[in-house]
C-alpha cells in the first residue's frame, strides 16, 4: 500500500474525529471539569513537545544548544519577563553557545 494512502486515512481520521466535537452536548462541554481537562491536556502536550523537540535528534538522545535555549527562557519565565523578552534570551543563549562551539 502507498504511503499516500495512509497520508489521505490519517486525514479522514483526523477530519471525522474534529467533526465529531460538534455532536458532543453542549451541557458536557459546559461543566468546569471539562475545562480542567482540556487545560491538562493542554499542557501536557506543550511540554511533551517541547521536550522532544529540545532533547531528541532523530532517535537518539542529544544535549546541545537548544537545552541551554530552554535553561535561559525558563529562568526569564521565573522571573516574570515579557514573552517577547523569553524569546529573544532563549535565541540569545542558543546563539552565545553555538557560538562558542557547542552543537
Amino acid at each position: 500500500m502507498s504511503l499516500w494512502w495512509w497520508v489521505l486515512a490519517a486525514c479522514v481520521v483526523a477530519y471525522l474525529s474534529k467533526l465529531s466535537g460538534y455532536l458532543v452536548p453542549a451541557r458536557i462541554l459546559d461543566k468546569p471539569r471539562m475545562g480542567r481537562v482540556a487545560a491538562a491536556l493542554t499542557i501536557g502536550l506543550l511540554a511533551s513537545l517541547t521536550a522532544v523537540n529540545t532533547f531528541a535528534s532523530g532517535q537518539q538522545l542529544v544535549l546541545d544548544a537548544r537545552v541551554g535555549a530552554l535553561v535561559a527562557a525558563a529562568i526569564a519565565l521565573v522571573l516574570r519577563a515579557p514573552f517577547l523578552v523569553v524569546v529573544i534570551a532563549g535565541a540569545a543563549a542558543a546563539a552565545l553557545l553555538r557560538w562558542t562551539g557547542m552543537p
